[in-house]
């Protein structure tokens, strides 16, 4: 799951989004000497606004979307590196088992080697005590 980070923005960022409020601003303080009929102004007005409302609405959805598609991607290239450790370490840990079982094999082995030779021991010394 992916927590939502605030976003860091830079200076160019900031100097777009100031520049964005100038031009609003300005624009608001226009509109309103040109029409003389305020219900035309009012209308107008509104209509102005939301459309500058729903622009900038739009704007964050695509900017909020973009940073989205980033982290997902961030967190797919974290995954794939996760992913090929994961795989390292199991074909290293799949090696030592291998080298485990062979001396287990050999050990066994030795084991039933030795166990031999002591019972023949056993034998012959049970032997030479009978004599």
């Amino acid at each position: 799951m992916l927590d939502f980070q605030f976003p860091v923005l830079d200076e160019t960022e900031i100097q777009k989004l100031m520049s964005l409020f100038q031009t609003d601003h300005q624009v608001a303080s226009q509109s309103g000497s040109e029409d003389t009929n305020p219900a035309v102004c009012s209308t107008d007005e509104r209509k102005r606004k939301r459309m500058i409302s729903n622009r900038e609405s739009a704007r964050r959805s695509r900017w909020r979307k973009k940073k989205h598609l980033e982290n997902l991607s961030n967190e797919v290239n974290r995954l794939l590196v996760q992913n090929r450790e994961y795989k390292h370490r199991l074909g290293s840990v799949t090696h030592q088992c291998h080298i485990v079982g062979r001396d287990n094999e050999r050990l066994t082995y030795e084991y039933l080697a030795l166990r031999t030779k002591l019972c023949d021991l056993y034998r012959i010394l049970v032997t030479m005590q009978l004599q």
